[in-house]
């Protein structure tokens, strides 16, 4: 054993004792974020606007403060992004992280001084609980992939901005980078498919221990190395032990990744944003994680819960840490030392546990299927379609679903488009199967099939690379981009019937 994994050992165990302290005293903490918050930003714009100065308690901060998503906080963010000073938060950022936005093109969402350090520490700290629990650090020891957005940064208004992964580049501790890939240069290359191939090409021969990144572009990655040698990655890489994974549920492309791997790996699941790092796996890393993850209270960021089938309802009750119920589904939303308020993130989550808090993710509170009241959410498809999986060697690669409320002929039906890498025998009996576990989770779904206003889900098959071509063909193929699992629309599926029908 290496002196840097005895080091390891001892620093996980000290940081593992800090994590008991605070976990097991949910409330308290979340109370003191919630102070300092508001201590902190009483001289803010946003303070001043909201009165800050008479908040005394969460219940005051929910009558003062409304829950807003990006758009409506955008009027304080676009004076942040004009550079002045002291609106949501002291002072400037340090950094913008630029994502996505749905209606008003990028959002630019601040990363302070304060907020900074949390991104990287709760990194480590998913890490070092791993080596806590299973005493596993060799890897330390061998080389590490992170498969991430250019850390290449912009300015505006004397600001830095970039993706998040390539933000946090910039944060990678010394005695990381001796161990870290890939280059430089190659992690600048802006176009995803070249990256990936100069990844390949610098990998190749190394050590690689730890690789980490969303499971789909991994999967891209791998497929690539798996091409070139003709071999499986785990006998490409003999030390690869460890995968982290973050984004989206890592169970759909479990099967297809040990098929790839050639063996099990030991896996920690990570909910991090640009927003903030919520939670990371703590337990139990080489089975599927159904206990979900630690949800960080003391992270700087003050959580409240909106039960997510009430949350368009004028002024639904927002709860906080010490009254959220458990398999729930909540919506979150966020106060943070980044200057956030009462913000609405999208994601939907459920608590597993309540001792200590571990939560999974269940969810967009946008992406659901409702074309006929059922109320289908993302953790719902993507259990049905493991199910339906089990016991067979039947093997995805991606999938997403969509109605179809205007069929040509029968009833109307929810529409599976599926990438298979081993497609079932009987397309009609998988379906049947993944329809069957759908009702059992679902009984608004039920009713419907019952009362004959939907017929059974119909599963469209999508050629190989299909779903890289659509990201690819919406500017969003690689880095923390994410394939949304169902939507109430049929923007994702015009596509397919439209290249399908070439």
């Amino acid at each position: 054993m290496s002196i840097k994994s005895i080091a390891a050992k001892i620093f996980a165990k000290k940081i593992h004792k800090q994590t008991q302290k605070w976990a097991s005293n949910p409330v308290e903490t979340q109370q003191k974020v919630f102070n300092d918050l508001i201590r902190q930003a009483k001289e803010t714009q946003f303070g001043k606007d909201h009165n800050f100065n008479s908040i005394k308690t969460f219940e005051d901060f929910a009558k003062q403060v409304p829950i807003r998503d990006y758009e409506e906080l955008k009027p304080y963010v676009d004076r942040v992004v004009k550079g002045e000073e002291n609106i949501l938060w002291k002072g400037k950022p340090l950094y913008f992280a630029k994502t996505s936005g749905t209606t008003s093109g990028a959002k630019y969402i601040p990363l302070t001084k304060e907020s900074m350090p949390f991104h990287i520490q709760a990194a480590r700290n998913a890490i070092l609980s791993y080596i806590h629990e299973t005493g596993k650090a060799d890897f330390v020891d061998g080389k590490m992939i992170f498969l991430q957005g250019s850390p290449i940064l912009e300015e505006k208004n004397g600001i830095k901005l970039g993706r998040l992964s390539g933000i946090v580049a910039h944060f990678v501790p010394k005695y990381l980078q001796k161990n870290r890939m890939p280059s430089w240069e190659t992690n600048c290359i802006d176009d995803w498919e070249t990256k990936v191939d100069a990844i390949v090409q610098e990998t190749f021969k190394e050590d690689m221990a730890v690789i980490s990144g969303i499971p789909s572009w991994v999967q891209m990655y791998f497929e690539k190395l798996h091409q070139k040698a003709q071999k499986p990655v785990g006998e490409i890489f003999k030390n690869f032990s460890l995968f982290i994974y973050g984004g989206v549920n890592y169970e759909p492309y479990r099967a297809k990744f040990e098929n790839l791997i050639g063996q099990k790996v030991d896996s920690i699941e990570l909910f991090p944003a640009s927003e903030g790092f919520f939670a990371y796996q703590s337990r139990n890393f080489g089975i599927k994680n159904e206990e979900g993850m630690l949800l960080l209270l003391n992270s700087g960021i003050f959580y409240e819960f909106v039960k997510a089938d009430e949350f368009f309802k004028e002024n639904p009750k927002r709860y906080t840490i010490g009254e959220v119920e458990l398999n729930v589904n909540y919506v979150l939303i966020l106060s943070t030392n980044a200057g956030l308020w009462a913000y609405n993130i999208g994601d939907t989550i459920q608590f597993t546990s309540l001792k200590p808090y571990r939560v999974i993710v269940s969810g967009r509170i946008k992406h659901y299927i409702s074309a006929f009241g059922e109320h289908v959410i993302g953790k719902e498809v993507e259990t049905a379609l493991q199910e339906a999986m089990e016991n067979t060697d039947i093997q995805v690669n991606e999938f997403t679903v969509a109605p179809q409320i205007a069929p040509q002929s029968g009833l109307p039906y929810h529409e599976w488009f599926i990438e298979f890498e081993n497609e079932p025998n009987n397309l009609e009996e998988f379906a049947l199967k993944i329809d069957n576990a759908m009702r059992k989770q679902n009984v608004y779904y039920d009713d419907l099939i019952v009362g004959k206003v939907l017929r059974t889900l119909v599963i469209t098959k999508v050629s190989k690379n299909g779903f890289q071509e659509y990201m690819k063909s919406i500017g969003k193929l690689g880095g923390q981009n994410k394939l949304p699992r169902l939507s109430n629309d049929r923007k994702i599926a015009d596509f397919f019937e439209k290249t399908e029908q070439r």
